[in-house]
């Protein structure tokens, strides 16, 4: 026996036309999900041909599908290339070297169904779907060329090796097709003559067409018209052969230089040992070609029943043949072929690779026709391993594709000596077990609750047990025989019985002499033996004790029961596990140490495997069951539910478990030490099994359709994956394609299942149906007797379910009396002769009648009433009031029957019914009553309606109100009672008050609509706030003339949509009310000043729904607006205008702050301009300037200098003398307003100019905070000052931009006007108020830290009582409290809190001298203007005059005194 790790490999798919190939060096097949990989070195003398030379060297995992094609590039140098086509629409092109992806592509729209590298051209990789397009695809450039010749299906496609733009592509209708992929896909031939799908296109291998001597005119069956177009003999067109197999049960050669069929050769009808096939079946077939690459002159083809034949091609007139493996007996294939793939190895031998339905993948040898190996392969979840006690080396393996393999592992010639058993199984096998000492005796259960017995070494189908489970069989055990088979004599009694365990919970012994007989549930046995009168747990396990004394159940609440033979007295029962027991194993009888055979193990569906040392317990042979909750060792480390565990029996205490996690686990249960971890699955394990000869050696099976035998000494990992690798695992096992869902049965019951899988689940749903059902394809014509039910048990349940069922004997004490012994009737005869012929009854007659009650029936009416009472008595003890009930209206007493069922609860609808009888008062009690019993139950509504029909509306309605069932109330009342009638209103706002709560606002609205509370409906409708629900509630509230909250939510959801920049929507929602005019105006200012902005590059946020005004952009903006109000809003006359402004003037807006949203701050600032806009149309110009004051105010306040400078460009392009002119008086009161505009207008244009000098040139469109720009220019004057103390000297340390001198000059010239204009800003009164507002700010911040200081070392001292922390914090507070920019002698003077309060006393009363004309619109900071004028100074001499200069600085050093600005004054002053 080899010590080399094996696999068992999932199987080929099937109805594919190129699912596998085959490079020197490797060869491949495709299967559901990932790809697996076998390298076939064929270097072996013939001698040892048997045994296969290959190991499977990985796999290939990304496809989320079934792959449908696998082909490998056949150019020299790049062997290890392959591309795969999937379910999933991706074509795949890997490098089998590293097994990963080098590219791919989705091209295809619908399923591929056929693929071919191209053996022309190294990059080339063409492929088709099932609608008709083909793909031509370069690996090298990453290029593609679509091509839809026909709308009919692809089955298979195959490229040239001749010529490298020619492709064959065969149709699921039968045409073939030859096209110039050069050409756009030009169709060169269209072959007919097929009628049936094309599985198979073969191009001769030699160009030209001298290789067969084919005479045309004399041979073809054609006829002589050609099919497709007349094409010229060209060099592309002509000399080559092409070869097709379809399912027609024809294979065709065909010219390609004259476009038709030369050659039909029919495929013969085989006499196959062991059966014929029936020839009429075509569906069984799949007709796959091969043209050897150094014989053109012969063909290889499957037939029908998986034969292979060699056609010879040089007698055109005879159909001749050789059948492959003639003279060796089952060397081929027993199902059809799907692939034939060459091979050359490097001794120049030619291999075929052929693959299967049987599941078998066979290599042949070209020379002698021979199998040379043969690789079996899994179709299905490998459920269960069980290696025979007998047969040393024999391993069974029960599969999902319904065939159990068995394994001969000690095999010299042959590593996969496997044989097949199907016959009678037709569903997965989930269960096997070797008889411990009958040779070849293999016991099998299935998914479908069969139960057999198969001879491996003969080929007889299967016993089968007549009785079935209900559900899955779970378990298979040998063990001693009990009650009732162990009572039969010594020769009539087997040594041992069968016991299996179904999903349903039940234990059947079956007896292997008489599987024709009933089996035994042992639970019979169980209650019987140990008097129980509970009901017995679902089991999920059975597991006996190698001595055969000692008996082991698991069950689906997680308990273990310890039984012993003979008669299962219950011993123990062990309460570990809390979840579904799934396996269990005692230890084996031959360790170094008798007690460890009392060592079970058991595993469950929580991720512990526990082990308990049963001696005590079995030695003592408790006469009470004893209850175990603690165990004698615990192995933890799986985190996932654990499916099998097995013990070695090679050593003491040692096992090896296998769990849904993806691993399986070798443990030394002794010291509770994780030995080590096998993680070569890409599935969840379902069974786990230790080699009986090698103690290295380990198999196992998963759901990842493999099993695996592999060595303990060499795994690397010691324990389970914890966290990380765990999930990776999941992943992989999520990332098996889920089966798409057609035919898929459902199930048929919802009993606990012991594993998921054994439900059809995951990947097996489709491909385990029925039968051998594979990959998303049902073999249906292969399984055809599978359909036929095979159980002749079966057939009286069925009938069983169809009798119907028998009525409940309503005197069945009476009728049981009268079925007792004869002397017992002849007595009851007597007894009734006496009482009816004695004129007096005495005692012991009237003792004997009221014994013998049912006699009732035949004597005096008072008698009857007895024997009914007595029956009565029964029926409610037995719980079957209703029988009751029929016996006392069958007495007359329905008001008693009445009485009696109310008080018990237990009026029904026919009682209720037949009340009436009984009288109109009975009746309306009884109503009453049932109504109260339906509330007790919870039928409310049912409750209703009978109150209804005793016509108490308001108490139905009230009853439906009170237990939540609001629309049922309502549709009540609405129907039974008046429209104007209180309560209906009380309903609707109950209920709509309950649906508001829950946020169910549009029902809530319905609500309020119907209690006539309109106002109510449109609020609740408007509180989602979403931009719909406001336009809803708006036009709601609109229509029933609410019309001030109509115009407040239509605002609102203009301002919805504003935020969103649906500018279109957004005047829509002002549409809605006339009262919005003026709102219309601002939004429509506010467009086309963003769409101005956005033009200019200045917004942030891009809008595309702008209206179709928006877009002109000729002339000044003053202008544009008004000419848009005019077109748009039809606004001439002034009382329009003045309408507006009224409606306007009545919104006021919060002051802006830094903080501001940007988009509100435009709302605001377009709201002042619209106001302005408007006062100049009514000629209103000190209201005017009001408003573009507060428009500039706004954009200064919240730092936005953009807005600020493009508020002055569209409103003021000329400046403001014009405004001027417009005021009239000098001394008006709007006076110092304009004063305060005209300064901000300056105080623009100043900084735009400062900037146009400064060394990095921004540009005047930058975006800036004040806080920041001030600071800027703060900060800017100290690096100058810090450079130079003297301001001449500034040029020397930041030298001037390198800008021509007449750059200068004119700079200078433009700029003098403005400068001039600067000495507006030089405002003494605002100085000085700006002074004493920064003087009470910083004494306002000075308090607030002293505060904050004095809370913080209150703080400290509660928490430390140290004198060092004390003092800490007054540094700290005398540091903190002087400003830090004082010198040093001011820092160690703080000041004191009388002299802060008399700073801000003064500071206050000064501002309160100032007049209210000066306080109340604001001012640029005159001394940030100073500063920046002698900014300019110093940059550009000249360009600021001397008394300029000389004023800014007298400003500075009167008013620069507060902490912001002295240090710098000083700098200036100094």
């Amino acid at each position: 026996m080899g010590q080399d790790p094996r696999t068992l490999p999932p199987s080929p798919n099937w109805y594919c036309a190129r699912c596998s190939d085959a490079v020197p060096g490797a060869s491949s097949a495709s299967q559901r999900g990932p790809l697996c990989f076998l390298s076939a070195w064929a270097r072996t003398p013939a001698r040892s041909l048997g045994r296969p030379h290959f190991r499977v060297i990985g796999e290939l995992v990304g496809h989320t599908e079934r792959v449908s094609g696998f082909t490998f590039s056949h150019h020299p140098g790049q062997y290890n290339l392959c591309a795969t086509s999937s379910d999933d629409g991706t074509v795949k092109i890997w490098d089998v070297e590293t097994k990963a992806v080098v590219t791919e592509h989705a091209l295809h729209q619908h399923t591929i169904s056929a693929l071919h590298w191209s053996p022309q051209v190294k990059d080339l990789i063409v492929s088709g779907d099932e609608k008709g397009v083909v793909f031509c695809y370069w690996l090298n450039r990453n290029d593609s060329q679509h091509h839809f010749i026909e709308p009919r299906t692809i089955f298979c496609l195959t490229c040239s090796p001749h010529h490298e733009d020619l492709v064959a592509i065969g149709y699921k209708d039968g045409i073939v097709v030859i096209i110039d992929i050069s050409k756009k896909g030009e169709v060169i031939h269209r072959l007919r003559g097929h009628d049936d799908e094309i599985h198979s296109i073969a191009w001769c291998p030699l160009p030209g067409e001298d290789c067969l001597s084919i005479n045309q005119e004399e041979n073809s069956e054609e006829p002589e018209i050609p099919n497709g177009k007349v094409i010229e003999q060209t060099p592309v067109t002509k000399g080559c052969y092409l070869a097709t197999g379809s399912k027609d049960q024809t294979i065709r050669i065909w010219s390609c230089s004259r476009g038709r069929g030369v050659m039909i050769l029919k495929l013969p009808f085989l006499k196959r040992r062991g059966g014929g096939i029936d020839p009429t079946v075509k569906e069984r077939l799949w007709l796959t070609l091969h043209w050897p690459k150094d014989q053109p002159t012969q063909l290889v083809s499957s037939c029908f029943g998986g034969e292979l034949l060699l056609w010879d091609l040089t007698q055109s007139w005879r159909r001749k043949y050789t059948l492959f493996s003639a003279s060796s007996e089952g060397q081929n294939h027993s199902r059809i072929v799907f692939n034939l793939c060459p091979l050359q190895t490097e001794d120049d031998k030619q291999l075929l690779l052929s693959t299967s339905m049987d599941r078998d993948v066979k290599c042949w040898d070209m020379a002698t026709l021979e199998c040379c190996w043969t690789l079996p392969s899994l179709g299905g979840f490998a459920y269960s391993l069980a290696f025979s006690p007998v047969d040393m080396g024999c391993l069974a393996i029960g599969v999902g594709d319904g065939m159990i393999r068995v394994w001969n592992t000690l095999s010299i010639k042959n590593n996969y000596d496997v044989k097949n058993f199907w016959q009678g199984v037709k569903s997965k096998v989930t269960a096997l077990c070797w008889h411990p000492a009958k040779e070849g005796c293999l016991a099998f259960g299935t998914d479908d609750g069969k139960v057999g017995l198969y001879d491996t070494y003969s080929n007889k189908p299967p016993q089968i047990s007549s009785t079935y489970h209900k559900k899955t069989v779970y378990t298979l055990a040998w063990g001693p025989p009990l009650p009732p088979i162990s009572l039969g004599g010594e020769g009539d009694r087997p040594s041992l019985t069968l016991y299996s365990c179904g999903g349903e919970g039940i234990v059947l012994q079956h007896n292997p002499w008489k599987l024709g007989g009933e089996a035994y549930d042992i639970n019979k046995l169980i209650r019987d033996t140990n008097s129980i009168k509970y009901k017995l747990p679902v089991h999920t396990e059975i597991s006996w004790k190698a001595d055969g004394k000692i008996m082991a159940l698991g069950n689906e609440d997680g308990s273990i029961e310890i039984f012993q033979v003979p008669n299962l007295k219950l011993i123990c029962t062990i309460q570990q596990h809390h979840k579904l027991v799934n396996t269990i194993s005692w230890h084996h009888e031959h360790g170094s140490q008798p007690e460890l055979s009392y060592l079970m193990a058991s595993g469950s569906n929580n991720a512990i495997i526990y082990v308990h040392n049963l001696k005590t317990v079995i030695e003592s042979n408790p006469e009470s069951p004893v209850t175990i909750t603690e165990p004698y060792r615990t192995l933890s480390g799986h985190t996932a539910k654990i499916t099998s565990v097995a013990w070695s029996p090679h050593h003491d205490g040692r096992l090896v478990s296998a769990s849904y996690d993806g691993t399986a686990q070798v443990w030394d249960t002794l010291r509770e030490e994780p030995l080590c971890n096998f993680r070569g699955h890409r599935g969840r394990l379902l069974c786990v099994a230790w080699s009986p000869l090698d103690p290295d050696c380990i198999y196992s099976g998963a759901d990842d359709f493999c099993v695996y035998k592999w060595l303990t000494s060499m795994q690397e990992h010691s324990r389970p994956p914890q966290g990380k690798k765990s999930i990776e695992l999941e992943k992989k096992r999520l990332s098996q394609p889920k089966p798409k869902p057609k035919k898929k049965k459902k199930p048929t019951s919802r009993a606990p299942v012991k594993q998921e899988v054994y439900d059809g689940n995951e990947d097996e749903s489709i491909r385990e149906s029925s039968g051998p059902v594979e990959n998303g394809v049902s073999d249906q014509e292969g399984e055809e007797e599978a359909r036929e039910p095979e159980f002749p048990s079966g057939v009286a349940s069925v009938e069983s379910l169809t009798k119907k069922r028998k009525a409940r004997s309503m005197l069945p004490l009476t009728t049981s009396l009268d079925h007792r012994s004869k002397e017992e009737l002849h007595q009851d005869c007597l007894v009734l002769a006496t009482a009816k012929h004695s004129k007096e009854l005495n005692e012991e007659v009237s003792a004997d009648l009221e014994e013998r009650f049912h006699l009732g029936l035949f004597t005096d009416r008072g008698a009857l009433y007895r024997m009914i009472e007595v029956e009565g008595k029964g029926h409610l003890e037995n719980g079957h009031p209703e029988l009751f009930h029929q016996l006392m209206l069958w007495k007359g007493d329905l008001k008693g029957v009445l009485q009696t069922a109310a008080e018990r609860g237990e009026l029904t609808d026919s009682l209720v019914a037949m009340a009436p009888v009984a009288g109109y008062h009975v009746w309306l009690w009884a109503v009453e009553a049932f109504a109260k019993q339906l509330c007790f139950q919870d039928q409310y509504v049912k409750a209703a309606s009978h109150l209804l029909s005793i016509h108490k509306v308001y108490e139905a309605v009230e009853l439906l109100k009170s237990n939540h069932f609001y629309r049922e109330a309502i549709a009540v009342a609405k129907a039974r009672l008046r429209p104007e009638d209180p309560i209906l209103k009380d309903l609707y706002l109950t209920w709509g008050a309950i649906l508001e709560k829950d946020g169910h606002y549009a029902v809530a609205a319905k609500c309020y609509l119907g209690a006539a509370s309109a106002y109510d409906a449109a609020k609740v409708l408007s509180k989602k706030g979403d931009a719909a629900s406001l336009k809803t509630a708006a036009e709601l509230a609109s229509i029933v003339g609410e019309n001030e909250l109509s115009s407040s939510l239509a605002l609102r959801c203009a301002q919805e949509l504003l935020l969103a920049r649906n500018w279109v929507g957004a005047q829509e929602a002002l549409k809605l009310h006339e009262s919005l005019k003026g709102q219309r105006l601002v939004f429509c200012l506010l467009e086309l000043l963003s769409k101005h902005l956005e033009e200019r590059q200045l917004l942030e946020a891009k809008s595309s729904s702008y209206n179709a005004w928006a877009t002109g952009t000729a002339g000044p903006f003053v202008e544009r607006v008004t000419a848009v109000w005019k077109n748009t809003f039809s606004l001439e006359s002034p009382e329009q205008y003045q309408a507006a402004l009224q409606q306007l003037q009545s919104i006021k807006y919060p002051s802006a702050t830094n903080n501001t949203p940007s988009k509100q701050l435009l709302l605001h600032i377009c709201h002042d301009l619209t106001l302005a806009v408007l006062s100049q149309q009514v000629a209103s110009w000190d209201a005017a300037v009001e408003a573009l004051l507060r428009a500039v105010v706004r954009s200064y306040d919240s730092g936005n200098f953009t807005i600020m400078q493009e508020v002055h460009s569209a409103f003021l392009p000329e400046g403001c003398d014009h405004l001027k002119h417009k005021l009239g008086e000098p001394q008006s009161p709007i006076t110092p307003a304009f004063k305060s505009l005209e300064a901000f207008y300056i105080y623009g244009h100043l900084y735009e100019f400062w900037w146009s000098l400064s060394r990095h040139c921004p540009k005047s469109g930058i975006w800036v905070r004040a806080a920041h720009r001030r600071t800027t220019s703060v900060e800017q004057s100290q690096q100058i000052n810090n450079a130079t103390p003297e301001e001449t000297d500034s040029r020397d340390s930041q030298p001037e931009p390198n800008r021509p001198p007449e750059l200068d000059v004119r700079l200078t010239e433009e700029s003098k006007q403005m400068l001039i204009t600067c000495k507006e800003l030089f405002s003494e009164k605002h100085a000085s108020l700006q002074n004493s507002q920064r003087t009470v700010a910083e004494v306002q911040e000075t308090l607030a830290e002293m505060i904050r200081q004095h809370q913080k070392s209150q703080v400290c001292k509660s928490t430390t009582n140290g004198p060092d922390k004390n003092e800490s914090e007054q540094a700290a507070e005398q540091s903190l409290s002087s400003p830090q920019n004082e010198c040093k002698e001011e820092k160690n003077q703080p000041l004191s809190l009388p002299e802060l309060t008399k700073r801000l006393t003064e500071a206050n009363e000064k501002i309160a001298k100032f007049p209210e004309s000066v306080k109340i619109w604001p001012f640029p900071d005159v001394l940030e203007c100073c500063l920046i004028l002698l900014h300019i100074g110093s940059q550009c001499p000249g360009s600021v005059t001397q008394d300029m200069q000389q004023q800014a600085q007298e400003l500075l050093q009167k008013y620069g005194n507060t902490k912001v600005y002295k240090r710098y004054c000083e700098t200036f002053c100094t």
